[in-house]
């Protein structure tokens, strides 16, 4: 059921990258924002981003003021509420399963306790930013227990537990994963992160500075592209700044080159866990193709410094643009050759097929974004939903598939490896003249801007919230593994053991990108 754009006196409607005074959004009662939120979520909405700040003058003590910021994919609105509160309130997450990371993060930064949340834990294992408030150290007689190093355990005289990490082989990110099992049938996955903090989004109060784009460019470094543009989106909305559209289009191909390379990647990964070597080989060696190509665009296979406030830093003179076509259209022959190997194969189909499956209604429920959810059948895409930039002119056709297995996500990634490169081939043989970059000048006062992006792996979601001196007073980064990594835990279940290799990586989460 689609949720209609009605203005009320509890919601601030915008579109994506439209900057609007914070007083704009409305503080209504705890109460109030509970039922709206749920409201919205049940009439189709989803929650995209949940953060607290600072109520009065942006100290560190005192109330709080907790936003919400819902996603209407039917009619490209963001929906915009907010409440004040000191120690705690009646948690969304029993009504509302897409709230759950969102409160535990609350509650881990803020020491704000959702009360009757059915699971609190902390997510990263930091001390609260409010000094002397913290939700691990309640009284006793508050009537909730949170769960701070507890995992799930299930009893009984057959079941065991198998713990994989936080320390994994070759070079993957550190993170813990606890499996209940009954023999090779895994009942319960449980998966602790927070090893990869490195208290990005506090560092990035008092910004813009020097650093602030560096920490941007490597908050999760197979995504550089996409954060950064999440990011200058943000500024270029909070200055006024137009950018021009030869900017533009170079930044939709580096985006799409950025997706085009770990798509391609995981491809290869996916063959590589079931030890099906001629794919595995070609992933690899056609990621670098990929990667090259950025690296001809801008001097860094990652994007690093192509993209800055105001447009891009690196042109693309008449043979480079000729290189790039080429070298993606011969990537494009091999991929295609690699990946019917890939699904041809009657023992790839055996492994992939019905392994990891999370439905429609789980991917509804938890708010899942990206392949994951276009794989179970969910049809959204910023790209198409909320376009900015060149995507506001050119269309990507969304990709989606409906089992939500392993070999639904795997699908999803080559066609969207197809039709990434079509783009990339159009752009690039119309590129528009004219200027790279118009200067930026300064942020916008007591000013709120939602900045969305769709990376690689899905929804990338930056809200930048700015002081009465035009600073950064608060900038909350939502990663789209932030949604995702729940959504494993129930593609483990009534799996075996040797599945959970082929279905992590058919998720792809990134570790840092959540651990932020």
């Amino acid at each position: 059921m689609a949720v209609a754009d009605e203005v009320t006196s509890d919601l601030c409607l915008l579109r994506n990258t439209q900057a609007v005074p914070v007083s704009e959004i409305p503080v209504v009662p705890v109460t109030g924002f509970r039922d709206c939120v749920i409201r919205l979520v049940k009439q189709g909405a989803r929650l995209v981003a949940y953060f607290g700040l600072p109520a009065e003058d942006h100290a560190s003590a005192g109330p709080i003021r907790v936003f919400a910021v819902l996603a209407n994919d039917y009619t490209g609105r963001l929906l915009c509420t907010s409440m004040s509160v000191d120690r705690e309130y009646p948690s969304l997450t029993s009504d509302c399963p897409q709230a759950h990371r969102f409160e535990c993060e609350l509650a881990e930064q803020w020491g704000v306790v959702p009360v009757g949340h059915p699971w609190l834990k902390p997510l990263r294992y930091h001390h609260s930013y409010r000094p002397g408030v913290d939700a691990w150290q309640r009284d006793s007689d508050t009537p909730i227990e949170p769960c701070v190093t507890n995992y799930f355990h299930m009893d009984g005289a057959e079941l065991h537990e198998v713990a994989v990490g936080p320390i994994h082989a070759g070079v993957i990110e550190p993170g813990s994963f606890r499996l209940q099992c009954h023999g090779e049938q895994v009942y319960h996955l449980e998966v602790a992160l927070g090893y990869q903090h490195r208290g990005v989004e506090r560092a990035l109060i008092g910004g813009p500075n020097k650093r602030t784009l560096h920490y941007l460019e490597t908050l999760s470094g197979d995504t550089s592209v996409g954060h950064t543009l999440a990011y200058c989106q943000a500024v270029e909305a909070l200055t006024g700044c137009r950018v021009p559209a030869r900017a533009q289009v170079l930044r939709g191909v580096g985006l799409e080159l950025e997706r085009l390379a770990n798509h391609t990647g995981d491809l290869g990964g996916l063959a590589t866990d079931i030890g099906f070597q001629p794919t595995s080989a070609f992933g690899g060696r056609l990621r670098g193709d990929f990667l090259n190509c950025t690296l001809l665009w801008c001097g860094n296979r990652f994007g690093r410094s192509a993209i800055v406030p105001g447009g891009i830093r690196f042109d693309l003179n008449p043979p480079e643009v000729e290189q790039i076509q080429q070298r993606v259209t011969a990537a494009l022959t091999d991929l295609a050759g690699a990946v019917e190997l890939l699904f041809d194969s009657p023992s790839v189909q055996a492994r992939f097929e019905d392994t990891g499956i999370v439905t429609l209604d789980v991917c509804e429920a938890l708010g899942l974004v990206g392949p994951i959810g276009r794989a179970a059948g969910a049809e959204r895409d910023v790209r198409r939903d909320f376009p900015t930039g060149v995507f506001r002119f050119a269309h990507i056709p969304v990709a989606v598939a409906h089992t939500g297995d392993v070999f639904a996500r795997a699908c999803i990634r080559w066609l969207e490896c197809q039709r990434s490169i079509a783009f990339v081939q159009e752009q690039l043989a119309m590129l528009p003249s004219g200027n790279l970059r118009e200067p930026c000048g300064s942020l916008a006062a007591d000013s709120f801007v939602v900045s969305m992006v769709e990376g690689w792996r899905g929804e990338i979601c930056h809200v930048a919230v700015t002081d009465k001196e035009g600073r950064f007073a608060r900038y909350k980064v939502v990663d789209p593994s932030f949604h995702n990594w729940t959504g494993i835990h129930l593609a483990m279940r009534d799996q075996q053991i040797s599945d959970f290799p082929l279905c992590n990586k058919s998720f792809s989460l990134s570790y840092c990108g959540h651990d932020l």
